[in-house]
């Protein structure tokens, strides 16, 4: 089991424990633990008891229940607990912003069991009677369980990419030299993905898979075969002869909308062994597979203006991360350190400001002392270069966190908001616009808050809110957060339109969150955009100049 996997088990037992009222102290201590092992380096597979045992947040009861799991992969208490909690009670723990409380009173309220009895309770209006519920609240539960039964059983990209390489690796050495490729959403690079989806040169293909153990439950389907990989995620299928693989892998790889524009029966193509013959014979340059959502991709091969995408080597700088200054993982030092041995020029600090108490923002005094600590670094690990940035909460009324002579002191500025999300479209548009027409402000952060399947974004203006940073020379950021990737890639060709430039940042809380900035990279592919207005794929100096005009 991994560190991750570890730490989730003594979360989940925290959360259960509290749902049957246990005892506070040891709740806490196993979400303390959870903290803990979340952040670990040092496989705990790769230590020894005692060195277990010293781990923060560890005592001889946690070590001797992560012993357990790393030896049997279950944990006794953890089952025990689970025995007596209904599957669907437990479920409802994954439902963001519904915590053990409340779960416990529609248990004993109401009887309630399940994500389906929950919502029908609420349609039925019987949560306004319960202590802590009323209908506001109840209005905004309905919304969360509306949008956690649509995102069920999705995916973040990020979370099967790894199982879609580990399947096509382990498909090659199965097959040879039958071509083989990922296609459909997985090959587009979608954000939320269904499944994976494999398309292979070789009608005998599915069947070899099988018997090699590289899929379990295969069943054939109208156009295919469905099974799972050994993880239990859905995977398709598709096979042909060697010399249809071409023409069938550009089929297989156009979402409907981009197969609509072309206009053509795409199941009547012409047999090809390779895709881009198919471009060949359609008269259309080749387009990038994270290209073929929709028309606009599509126009853009028409008109000859297909741009040189971003590749994750343009990236010259990591912006937006955090320190144990906040609520990072790894203290400045080990994350400018980390950075620079990646190849990275320069380092853009942006720790949480005071309003963020939640995530220990900066006092006006800490902030000084990590100015102090940026320039002894500079000095010390030039040319590469750190800029002092803050991610500034974007206030209720719009305001930046602190007064106008601290935000003079920073070298750039991102804007976010993190708090009071309850905004209609109007309230929300205005706040954002307030906050990017400050002059202080550099970057605009995560623009609508969302988190991919857990939470949906406060409602905005994209177009009002894109007007006003192209107004005023705000870049936006797309964060590479693979919960978020916000701003959304369907937005960037109108950011682009309108001259803003974008920043694949990586909102990095560890050094290994700064290889999210992949996920960025590839959203951003989607939207079009290039290194040319990728703000930071600019070296040192480009990033210099560009926060220079801002001041």
């Amino acid at each position: 089991m991994t560190n991750k996997e570890i730490a989730q088990q003594f979360r989940k037992l925290g959360q259960i424990m509290e749902l049957h009222g246990e005892n506070p102290f040891k709740i806490r201590s196993y979400s303390s633990a959870y903290r803990s092992l979340r952040a670990l380096e040092t496989p705990l597979s790769e230590m020894e008891p005692e060195q277990i045992g010293s781990i923060k947040g560890v005592g001889k009861a946690i070590q001797g229940k992560i012993q357990e799991l790393l030896e049997t992969g279950e944990m006794k208490t953890l089952e025990k607990y689970r025995a007596k909690t209904p599957a669907g009670i437990e479920e409802m723990l994954n439902i963001k912003g519904f915590g053990p409380k409340k779960i416990m009173a529609v248990w004993e309220g109401l009887g309630v069991e399940s994500v389906g009895e929950l919502l029908y309770a609420v349609n039925e209006n019987r949560l306004v009677e319960l202590k802590g519920f009323g209908k506001k609240t109840q209005e905004e539960l309905r919304k969360k369980l509306e949008y956690y039964q649509k995102s069920k059983d999705r995916f973040h990209y990020a979370a099967l990419e790894a199982e879609a390489l580990q399947l096509t690796e382990g498909a090659r050495k199965a097959l040879g030299d039958t071509p083989l490729s990922l296609c459909g959403a997985i090959r587009r690079r979608a954000v939320v993905l269904d499944e994976i989806e494999l398309l292979i040169g070789d009608p005998e293909a599915p069947a070899k898979l099988a018997a090699a153990g590289l899929v379990q439950n295969l069943q054939q389907t109208e156009d295919g075969y469905r099974a799972h990989s050994p993880n239990e995620i859905l995977v398709r299928i598709y096979s042909c002869a060697p010399g249809q693989f071409g023409s069938e892998l550009f089929r297989r790889s156009a979402a409907p909308a981009f197969a609509e524009a072309l206009g053509k029966d795409l199941s009547g193509l012409p047999p090809q062994e390779e895709e881009k013959a198919v471009f060949g014979q359609l008269e259309l340059p080749y387009i990038a597979p994270e290209l073929r959502e929709n028309e606009w991709g599509l126009q853009l091969a028409r008109d000859g203006q297909l741009p040189e995408l971003l590749e994750e080597q343009d990236i010259r700088g990591v912006v937006h991360a955090h320190t144990t200054y906040s609520d990072g993982a790894h203290s400045l030092r080990e994350m400018a350190a980390y950075a620079k041995s990646q190849g990275f020029g320069y380092l853009g600090l942006t720790d949480h400001s005071k309003s963020a108490f939640y995530a220990n923002g900066l006092s006006p005094e800490r902030v000084l002392q990590q100015m102090e600590e940026v320039d002894q670094l500079n000095a010390e690990l030039a040319p590469f270069r750190i800029f002092k940035g803050i991610e500034s909460d974007i206030l209720n009324d719009g305001a930046l966190d602190y007064e106008e002579d601290m935000l003079k002191a920073f070298d750039f500025i991102i804007a976010s908001v993190h708090s009071n999300l309850r905004m209609d479209e109007a309230k929300a548009t205005q706040r954002l616009i307030t906050a990017i027409e400050n002059p202080y402000t550099s970057i605009l952060g995560h623009p609508t808050g969302r988190l991919l399947l857990s939470r949906e974004g406060y409602p905005i203006d994209h177009r009002k809110v894109l007007d006003a940073c192209a107004a005023n020379g705000v870049a936006v950021e797309i964060n590479a957060n693979p919960y978020r990737l916000d701003l959304d890639w369907s937005w960037i060709p109108y950011a682009l339109e309108k001259g803003i430039l974008l920043s694949v940042n990586p909102d990095a809380h560890s050094k290994e969150g700064m290889h999210d900035i992949r996920y960025g990279v590839l959203a951003a592919r989607k939207g079009g955009l290039s290194a040319a207005h990728c703000l930071n794929a600019r070296d040192t100096e480009g990033f210099a100049q560009f926060l220079r005009t801002r001041k």
